[in-house]
C-alpha cells in the first residue's frame, strides 16, 4: 500500500461526509420506529458507522476469497428500512438480526452463481441503471437543500441560500483551482457552508456535548438472534435487490477506473457484501450495499486510488468507537449536505449518459430499453405508492426506483438483445439453406 498522505486522508473524509447522512439516517428511522431508548439509539448509530467502515475495508481489500478492489464505499441499504421495521414490529428486534445473518450467509453461498449474470449487463443496461441511480437521488438532494423532508423550516430562504451557496463554492473551486484544492472541493464546500451556517445560528453544539468519548462494541447487543422463516425470506429478497443495485455501481466504477470487472470480480464483491451483512447482524447493525453517491465523488474529484477508500473506511471505524467525534459531523446542516449532494448526484447522471454513449441507438430496441427503464425508475420515485396493493414480498422489488428501473432494463435487454427476433431466425434459416 502506498503512503497515506494528508491529501489521501482529506479525500477519504470527503467520501465519509458524502455518505454520512445516508448511513446515519437508517438507524435513526429504524430505531425511532422501534421505540429504542436514547442510549440504544446512540449505540445503533455508532455501531452502524463502525460496521460501515469494516464493510468498506472488506470490499476494497481484494484477495482470493472476497473484495472487488474498486474505490467503493459500503453503507446500510435503504431498501431494508421498511422490511426491518415490519419484522421488528411483528417478531421483535432479535428477528431482524437473525434474518440479516442468514441472508448474508445466503449471499455468500450464491455469489458465484449470481456473478454469472454479468452478460445481462451490457452498456445499455448499466448506463440506464447508473442514469436512473443519479436521477432518483436528485430529489433526495433537493429535499435536503430545502432543509430536509418534513422539517419545520422546509423551504426556508436561509436553507436555500446555504445550499446554493455550497453548490456555487464547489463549482467555482472546480473552475478556478487545480490540484489538491480542486480535489477536495466538496469537502471545502461543506466546511465553508457549515461555518457560514454557524454565524447564521443554524449549528447546534448540544449533541456534541452530550456524546460520550469512548463507546464499546458488544456482539448481540439487543439479545441473541431469533430466526423466523418469513423474515429470513424477506431479508434475502432485500439482499438480492441490493446486489442488483451494487452491480450497477461496480460496473460504473470499473468503467471510471478503466478496469474490466470480470465475473470473478463480481463474485468477490457479492461475497464481501454478504460477509459484511453477517458482521452487521452479529453486532446488531444492518445489511450493507455499495453506495452510489460516492461514484459521483470519484468522477468529480478524479481520484481513483483505493488508498482513499482505505482512509475513509478507517475514519468510519474510528467514528464508531468515538461518538464524540462522530457527533461533530452531525453539526453539518442538512441544507449544506443538500448543496453538495446535488453536485455529486448530478455527476452520477452525467456518467450514466457517458456510458450510454457506447450504445447503438440506431436500434429501436435500445431506445425502448432506455425509455422504459428510466420511465419506470422515475415513475416509482415520483409515485412511490403505485404498487402498494401488491403482496409485501413482491412490493420489495418495486419500492425502489433504482431496482424497478434496473429490472425493467434487464428484462427488456433480454427481450431485444438476447432472445433472437423472428427476423434474425429467418435470416439464420436462409443462411443455412444457401449453405
Amino acid at each position: 500500500m502506498e503512503k497515506m498522505t494528508v491529501k489521501t486522508w482529506s479525500v477519504g473524509l470527503q467520501h465519509v461526509l458524502a455518505m454520512y447522512a445516508g448511513a446515519v439516517l437508517v438507524p435513526l428511522i429504524v430505531g425511532g420506529a422501534l421505540k429504542l431508548t436514547p442510549e440504544q439509539l446512540t449505540y445503533l448509530i455508532s455501531i452502524d458507522l463502525l460496521t460501515c467502515g469494516v464493510a468498506t475495508l472488506l470490499q476494497v481489500w481484494k484477495n482470493k476469497f472476497f473484495g472487488i478492489g474498486l474505490p467503493v464505499m459500503l453503507g446500510c441499504t435503504f431498501t431494508a428500512v421498511g422490511p426491518m421495521i415490519a419484522i421488528g414490529s411483528k417478531h421483535g428486534i432479535t428477528a431482524i438480526y437473525g434474518a440479516i445473518i442468514v441472508s448474508g450467509i445466503i449471499v455468500v453461498l450464491i455469489s458465484s452463481i449470481f456473478s454469472k449474470l454479468v452478460k445481462f449487463f451490457p452498456p445499455v443496461v448499466t448506463g440506464s441503471v447508473v442514469t436512473i441511480i443519479g436521477l432518483t437521488l436528485i430529489p433526495v438532494a433537493f429535499n435536503d437543500m430545502a432543509g430536509g423532508q418534513r422539517s419545520a423550516d422546509f423551504g426556508n430562504l436561509k436553507n436555500l441560500v446555504l445550499a446554493f451557496g455550497v453548490l456555487a463554492i464547489i463549482i467555482l473551486l472546480n473552475k478556478f483551482t487545480t490540484g489538491f484544492i480542486k480535489t477536495i472541493s466538496i469537502l471545502l464546500g461543506i466546511i465553508i457552508g457549515t461555518i457560514v451556517a454557524a454565524f447564521m445560528g443554524m449549528v447546534h453544539f448540544s449533541e456534541v456535548g452530550d456524546a460520550k468519548w469512548i463507546h464499546g462494541i458488544t456482539p448481540f447487543y439487543f439479545g441473541a438472534p431469533t430466526f423466523d422463516l418469513t423474515s429470513i425470506i424477506t431479508m434475502t429478497l432485500v439482499a438480492i435487490v441490493s446486489l442488483i443495485e451494487s452491480t450497477g455501481v461496480y460496473l460504473a466504477l470499473g468503467d471510471i477506473t478503466n478496469k474490466k470487472v470480470s465475473e470473478e470480480d463480481l463474485g468477490k464483491g457479492y461475497r464481501a457484501e454478504g460477509l459484511a451483512s453477517v458482521i452487521g447482524g452479529i453486532f446488531n447493525s444492518f445489511p450493507y450495499t455499495a453506495y452510489s453517491q460516492n461514484v459521483g465523488l470519484v468522477q468529480l474529484t478524479g481520484v481513483k486510488t483505493k488508498n482513499v477508500i482505505y482512509a475513509a473506511g478507517t475514519i468510519l471505524v474510528i467514528l464508531g468507537f468515538i461518538p464524540k467525534i462522530a457527533a461533530i459531523t452531525t453539526l453539518i446542516p442538512t441544507a449544506v449536505l443538500g448543496g453538495a449532494s446535488l453536485a455529486m448526484f448530478g455527476m452520477v447522471v452525467s456518467y450514466g449518459i457517458k456510458m450510454l454513449g457506447k450504445v447503438d441507438f440506431n436500434q429501436q430496441g435500445n431506445l425502448l430499453i432506455l425509455a422504459c427503464s428510466i420511465g419506470m425508475g422515475l415513475g416509482v420515485t415520483v409515485v412511490p405508492n403505485i404498487f402498494m396493493e401488491f403482496p409485501e414480498n413482491i412490493r420489495i422489488l418495486f419500492q425502489s426506483g433504482i431496482v424497478a428501473g434496473g429490472i425493467t432494463a434487464i428484462i427488456l435487454n433480454i427481450l431485444f438483445n438476447i432472445i433472437p427476433s423472428s427476423r434474425a431466425k429467418t435470416a439464420q434459416i436462409e443462411e443455412k439453406t444457401v449453405a
